[in-house]
């Protein structure tokens, strides 16, 4: 396990603004590794014990589908932490996903 690693991938998500979603790849290439988007998406089956907390539920695939709902307890947690923030998600998958998208290579200053 590459904690540095996993604590940039942290970094990335904690910016996440709330009603917003990111990609396990978009957070890979903003970090200089286009390639680990899976290694992202391990990174975040880790986030639960990350402090400060991470925002997991707010990093979906690149076609904005829920994935990661496996890693909540239970996993129907992932979508309703989103409907909290308005995020409407149909089928397991983002609704309005490119509107709701949060490129962190163009949204980081």
């Amino acid at each position: 396990m590459d904690t540095n690693f996993y604590e940039q991938v942290y970094e990335i998500a904690r910016l996440i603004p709330k009603g917003r979603v990111t990609s396990y790849g978009a957070i890979a290439k903003s970090l200089g590794a286009a390639k680990s988007s899976r290694m992202v998406g391990h990174a975040m089956s880790y986030a639960g014990t990350a402090q400060p907390k991470v925002p997991a539920h707010r990093v979906v695939n690149s076609s904005g589908l829920l994935t990661g709902k496996f890693h909540f307890d239970p996993p129907e947690l992932m979508e309703e932490l989103l409907l909290k923030e308005g995020v409407q998600v149909k089928n397991d998958k983002v609704v309005n996903f490119k509107k709701l998208f949060w490129d962190p290579l163009t949204e980081i200053i």
